[in-house]
């Protein structure tokens, strides 16, 4: 049944595509204000062995799903659960991402916005008085950010109709390493801002004093949220992993590279926050209000440094958003081509649609939709908070219980270690299956009850 189906080409198209996945906007615009709210250094400790004890577990529960399966998601999943609703909880993972894009695909809609201004030179005419606060005003209107979305959701299932080796992994094997190449740059720039140091000495010294349990809550569904984990997007694109590859390695690359990302970003946006003397703890706007305030700044002096940084900064961003958005899309393309019989194109189309209107209102909830709540949240933050909450918690619980519960040790024994041909694997596996099966469930079992309490 699943022979026809494509396989990423090489371990490094696997690495990138997954490492596409985890790295997105988490990384640069949600991460760099988590730093800045939970003391710096201290935060960034305790997201590291987060990632690696709990999120990099789940990541490879969810690899093993997806190869062990070759098939969809919603396949994949409902597959170990038997019974009369058994096709749920494979639903469930396929609605997850979907209902994630149609809001994602608004804020990378910012992104393009903000590009496009970047490179009209948009932040260099205007005085840092008059960016202060332009963020807010651009999203409450009501056609340019609606316009956006629908770019940047476009962009997304174009690349995802080429297919999974034409669309996927040839725009993952050049967007991240491009990806790598911009904050490096954008970093050694940020570090030779006067004044810089302080934002250094935040990011590598620890002050664990300013730690409380909210930190640790923080940086465990950080760790969670940009591993694209209980979303159905690590099992989906497991199945387009040939058999013999190396699963332990593909997930701890594409780990590492979250990893190192998220903090090669924090240096990129840190430094010049201290430098410009603006508070590192300014909340989700840090990137889209508080950066151009100091290209603004910075341009007023050195126009042409500050509109290349600029420019190179927001493609970033684009970019990043693009590699998650994909990976987000091609779950549900995958449900709806092997279980619905559409195309490609037409479960693109189709998807556009769907979630074009539903990340619309998202959209508009900033504008004329201000005054519409839902739970007391207008319907972008509650779209967030629900997915955040309860859509990925509960699907990284389903993945770790099936995973270490329900799928044949033998079969976890065979994924992990290839049929027990992979030394290191083999005496890697029982520390992996008992994080899996113990570990694992207490560290979302923890998410819940932060979020309920």
């Amino acid at each position: 049944m699943h022979t026809a189906r494509e396989k990423f080409g090489s371990r490094m198209a696997v690495i990138a595509a997954l490492a596409g996945s985890a790295i997105g906007l988490g990384n640069i615009w949600r991460f760099p204000y988590l730093v800045g709210e939970n003391g710096g250094a201290a935060f960034i400790v305790i997201y590291i062995v987060f990632t690696l004890l709990l999120s990099l577990p789940i990541f490879l529960a969810e690899s093993v799903l997806g190869r062990s399966s070759g098939a969809n998601c919603r396949v994949a999943v409902s597959s170990l659960v038997k019974g009369r609703w058994g096709h749920l909880p494979g639903l469930l993972m396929v609605f997850t991402p979907l209902w994630i894009v149609s809001y994602y695909s608004v804020v990378g809609g910012w992104s393009l916005e903000y590009l496009v201004q970047a490179v009209r030179l948009d932040f260099i005419h205007t005085a840092p008085a008059d960016v202060t606060g332009s963020f807010g005003t651009f999203i409450s209107k009501p056609f340019a950010p609606l316009f956006f979305h629908l770019a940047f959701l476009a962009v997304t299932l174009g690349v995802v109709a080429l297919g999974v080796k034409s669309g996927i992994e040839k725009f993952s094997k050049w967007s991240i390493p491009t990806l790598f190449v911009i904050i490096v740059l954008i970093a050694v720039y940020s570090l030779t801002l006067p004044g810089s140091a302080k934002g250094v000495e935040y990011l590598l010294k620890p002050d664990f004093s300013k730690v409380t349990v909210h930190t640790f809550i923080s940086a465990l569904g950080q760790s969670f949220y940009s591993l694209s984990l209980g979303m159905g997007i690590v099992i989906t694109y497991s199945s387009y992993v040939s058999k013999e590859e190396n699963l332990m390695v593909a997930g701890m690359g594409s780990s590492v590279s979250d990893l190192l990302f998220a903090i090669l970003a924090g240096f990129a946006i840190l430094p010049a926050v201290f430098a410009a003397g603006i508070e590192p703890g300014s909340g989700p706007t840090l990137i889209f209000d508080t950066l151009p305030f100091i290209f603004s700044s910075i341009g007023q002096n050195t126009p042409v440094i500050s509109a290349v940084v600029s420019i190179l900064f927001f493609l970033a961003i684009l970019i990043a958003a693009l590699t998650s958005s994909i990976s987000l899309v091609e779950v549900g393309v995958a449900y709806l081509t092997e279980t619905k019989g559409f195309s490609r194109v037409g479960a693109c189309v189709l998807l556009f649609v769907g979630c074009g209107l539903f990340g619309g209102l998202c959209s508009l909830s900033f504008g004329p939709l201000a005054d519409v709540h839902i739970a007391g949240l207008g319907l972008f933050d509650f779209a967030d908070s629900f997915a955040s909450n309860i859509l990925l918690v509960l699907g990284g619980l389903i993945v770790v219980i099936l995973v270490g519960w329900v799928l044949p040790g033998q079969e976890l024994f065979k994924e992990l270690t290839n049929n027990g041909t992979l030394g290191a694997n083999v005496k890697l596996y029982p520390v992996v299956r008992f994080l899996i099966r113990y570990v694992a469930p207490v560290g979302i079992l923890i998410l819940v009850l932060s979020s309920i309490l």
